[in-house]
């Protein structure tokens, strides 16, 4: 174990948060369990803890939608956060004023300090997580595994993100400028030139993070209680990437895309590009793609997949990731728990993990502190 964690918050402050109308929480540990029933509001703390770092955290949810319900209708988040070159302290607030639909109003403090937006959260958090939602990954949209995947390449380059919004925006611009009965051709071709350079440098992101994720799932492979996956993107921009200088690509993009003119508008969006690739895994020891693997083996394959992510961004940036692990127990045995509790403990950062009953995280000893959540309050569990 860590003595001293890389990251890890050491005090987290909540006010008019979902079901918390003030919470002050305070731990020294690397793993911090949060156990009580369903609906007691443990999956919040993770929550407020996810939206210390840019995006809408962990529900994606808008941020009319976080207030505690006959509150003041604005939230906080404060913490004090143990970094890479000493403490940090961050906070993140909503004031009620603007549309919580596009992410108005939000602001962000670090250190005393306004920034202009949450993208410099994540110069400090950098944030990897597991919630029930994900136990259907594999089998449900490829939306969802392109999130997941884009999600772990921002772990390792935080860039990452600003890419795709940009993308989406533009992509947005020229799929309204197509409606139009007479689009400037002028500036249609000045759009694709903006998204063809996105889409090029967001494919090539995500086959670096690929390449690094598949060195440290190597790495686990004889080790690991959790089995091996290979990993792989399908996409049209991506394999292009993979096999022509990123100029040439980018040409070959704008191409597609003034070609796809027509179709795109009678389809109303943008059929081809980075915005439809896929994340494809295999079970390797069973050498089956994740979808047909069982409930059980789906969620080892994900934690196995988040462990060797953490991995890799500790080994790339120098800092491991905060984790947090909403139900991660479930479809665990004894065993496996255990080789989580120890997987986690050897990464060097924080963890927050949540689960209805104490006993799924009596491996974790003296490495961590157990919480008790009920009804918005949380105390520290004691010890038999």
């Amino acid at each position: 174990m860590t003595d001293s964690p890389i990251l890890a918050i050491r005090r987290l402050t909540l006010t008019e948060f979902r079901n918390y109308p003030a919470l002050r929480l305070e731990t020294g540990a690397q793993l911090v369990a949060l156990t009580g029933a369903n609906g007691a509001g443990k999956t919040n703390i993770l929550e407020a803890i996810s939206l210390l770092s840019p995006g809408r955290g962990l529900r994606g949810v808008t941020f009319d939608e976080l207030p505690r319900q006959g509150g003041s209708g604005s939230w906080a988040i404060a913490a004090e956060v143990e970094a890479e070159h000493g403490r940090v302290s961050l906070g993140t607030a909503w004031s009620g004023q603007a549309d919580g639909g596009d992410g108005g109003g939000r602001q962000v403090v670090i250190d005393g300090e306004a920034q202009k937006g949450p993208g410099a959260l994540g110069d400090t958090m950098r944030l990897l997580w597991l919630t029930p939602a994900q136990d259907r990954l594999f089998a449900g949209p490829a939306s969802d595994r392109r999130r997941f995947l884009d999600r772990m390449v921002t772990a390792f380059d935080p860039e990452h993100a600003a890419r795709i919004t940009v993308f989406e925006k533009v992509m947005r611009e020229r799929n309204l400028l197509l409606e139009e009965a007479r689009p400037d051709p002028a500036w249609l071709s000045s759009l694709e030139a903006h998204m063809a350079e996105a889409a090029v440098a967001i494919s090539a992101a995500r086959l670096v993070g690929l390449e690094a994720l598949e060195t440290h799932i190597g790495e686990g492979r004889e080790t690991s209680s959790f089995p091996w996956a290979e990993v792989a993107v399908a996409g049209e921009i991506e394999a292009l990437v993979a096999q022509k200088p990123a100029v040439q690509v980018e040409d070959e993009y704008r191409r597609i895309l003034r070609d796809s003119r027509g179709l795109d508008r009678a389809a109303g969006r943008t059929l081809r590009g980075p915005h439809r690739s896929d994340l494809e895994v295999v079970h390797g020891p069973k050498r089956m793609a994740a979808a047909h693997c069982s409930t059980g083996e789906q969620k080892a394959l994900l934690i196995g997949l988040v462990l060797a992510q953490a991995r890799a961004v500790k080994a790339g940036a120098g800092v491991p990731p905060l984790l947090l692990l909403d139900e991660v127990a479930a479809h665990l045995d004894r065993a496996r728990r255990r080789s989580l509790i120890e997987a986690l403990s050897a990464l060097g950062s924080q963890s927050w993990m949540t689960g209805t009953d104490a006993v799924l995280f009596e491996a974790i000893g003296e490495m961590g502190q157990v919480f008790q959540v009920e009804d918005g309050r949380v105390s520290e569990a004691m010890e038999d």
